[in-house]
């Protein structure tokens, strides 16, 4: 077996949690390669460093240190490929982060021993004109006023068919996944992550009625933006945007393909939710502590 290993190299601790892995990964028989950025904070590791198309190759399960960002680019590495992503949170939040570092040898030693979980999550796929090459989102496609204050207009149909227009500041479609993410912040509700929906989630409308509507997954949504002084941004997970000007049409389905994550048999997403967002807990009693 061999992991192929990225991490989000801003982390200051992304060295020691690599080197930690490489202690498991020799105890347990696994190898290991390192993508060719890891060499800034690794220069001295004897383990292969490959550009990011080698990697995901090579590899038969790539391994993502950081926050939930890394991993959806992680998500965009593996494309088609259906390397499963196991996260390693060494961020704040991380809904999608499997591991932290404490429990990483134990979580290893499940992948070896074949007694994890791999969960299959949904991909959204865009495009910007009907030649145009797609673009794919595991957490949300965002269209938005981009750097102007002024309030877009933007209409969504759904198969064809009108569901309304929002003005605001712009529109968020989002997957299960993407659901704890922008979504969530804007009003939007939780969704667990293996639901076949679609959110199509207003921001900031100004309209005390316009609410967050879930679609199928089968849906193929269609944004349109008939005028708008300014250019309209579209952004993908948060990591890759496009300046476009108006009039412009997008439309965002389901992808072909999806991303696989690692899971353990023992955790489910309801303790996740439970632990990320305090259910349960009284937040007065540390109120005030650092």
């Amino acid at each position: 077996m061999t992991f192929g290993v990225i991490g989000n190299t801003t982390k200051e601790t992304l060295a020691d949690a690599v080197t930690v892995l490489l202690g498991i990964a020799a105890r347990s028989g696994v190898s290991v390669l390192l993508h060719e950025d890891l060499r800034k904070v690794l220069p001295s590791a004897a383990e292969r460093f490959l550009p990011t198309g080698e990697l995901v190759e090579a590899s038969d399960i790539l391994i993502a240190f950081g926050g939930d960002g890394t991993i959806l680019s992680a998500a965009r590495m593996v494309g088609c490929s259906k390397r499963p992503i196991l996260g390693v949170n060494l961020g704040k939040l991380g809904f999608m982060a499997e591991a932290s570092l404490s429990d990483l040898e134990a979580i290893v030693g499940e992948i070896v021993r074949g007694e994890h979980v791999v969960e299959e999550r949904m991909l959204l796929a865009g495009t910007t004109a009907p030649d145009a090459k797609p673009f794919f989102a595991m957490n949300d496609v965002v269209i938005d006023n981009s750097r102007s204050s002024r309030l877009i207009d933007i209409a969504v149909y759904v198969d064809d068919d009108y569901l309304v227009s929002y003005s605001g500041d712009g529109v968020i479609l989002a997957t299960p996944t993407g659901s704890t993410a922008y979504s969530l912040a804007a009003g939007g509700p939780i969704v667990a992550p293996t639901t076949g929906v679609i959110l199509v989630q207003p921001i900031s409308p100004h309209s005390l009625s316009a609410r967050t509507v879930v679609v199928p997954d089968s849906s193929i949504i269609r944004i349109s933006v008939e005028q708008h002084q300014y250019d309209v941004r579209v952004t993908s997970d948060g990591q890759q945007e496009a300046a476009l000007t108006s009039p412009l049409s997008i439309e965002v389905r389901k992808a072909n393909h999806g991303v696989k994550l690692i899971k353990r048999k023992d955790r489910s997403y309801y303790d996740v939710l439970r632990t990320k967002l305090f259910w349960g807990s009284d937040i007065r009693t540390n109120k005030g502590k650092q």
